[in-house]
């Protein structure tokens, strides 16, 4: 009895102990059995495979980005509130998804700006907004769609990223 209990005592302070630093590297740069090799001032990689987050629209027509700004959506699922920008005035308000069904709707109440911006089609944006019903998560990009499954636009994490994305 008292030989398991020593044993158990020996992995416990074991268990406890820092790991060794050979290297002479600083802490985060070590590799260990639940984290990865990750360089000084490396940029954290944002989750794709939630829905939660900012999102950038991969631009298609050069009317997507007349203003010089990109829209973009940012989702807090744990309010179903939503901000961003539709490439011209801010926007926020609600908005509905399934967690196991991937539907997505947007409130009838998104408050929005009424700035002008000439060369921009800010009422199809907000129709394709309105027209969302679904949402797919593939490769890193969000595609909003429609009740029949029309894909009615695509996002991805980095502005003017994706392969649909209009070349500067």
């Amino acid at each position: 009895m008292k030989c398991i209990a020593a044993s158990c005592l020996i992995l416990l302070a074991a268990c406890q102990m820092p790991t060794s630093n050979p290297s002479g590297k600083k802490a985060d740069t070590l590799i260990t059995a639940n984290t990865a090799k990750i360089a000084p001032g490396t940029p954290t990689v944002t989750d794709t495979t939630t829905l939660s987050g900012k999102w950038y629209l991969q631009p298609v027509l050069p009317s997507d980005t007349a203003t010089g700004k990109t829209p973009f959506l940012q989702f807090d699922l744990a309010k179903s509130r939503f901000s961003g920008n539709t490439g011209c005035n801010p926007l926020h308000g609600e908005f509905y998804y399934g967690k196991k069904d991937s539907s997505l709707s947007f409130g009838n109440k998104i408050a929005i700006t009424k700035m002008t911006c000439p060369g921009y089609n800010e009422m199809a944006f907000l129709k394709s907004l309105g027209s969302t019903r679904r949402f797919r998560l593939q490769n890193g990009t969000l595609t909003l769609l429609s009740d029949d499954k029309t894909e009615l636009s695509h996002w991805t994490r980095k502005p003017g990223s994706g392969p649909k994305a209009l070349k500067a």
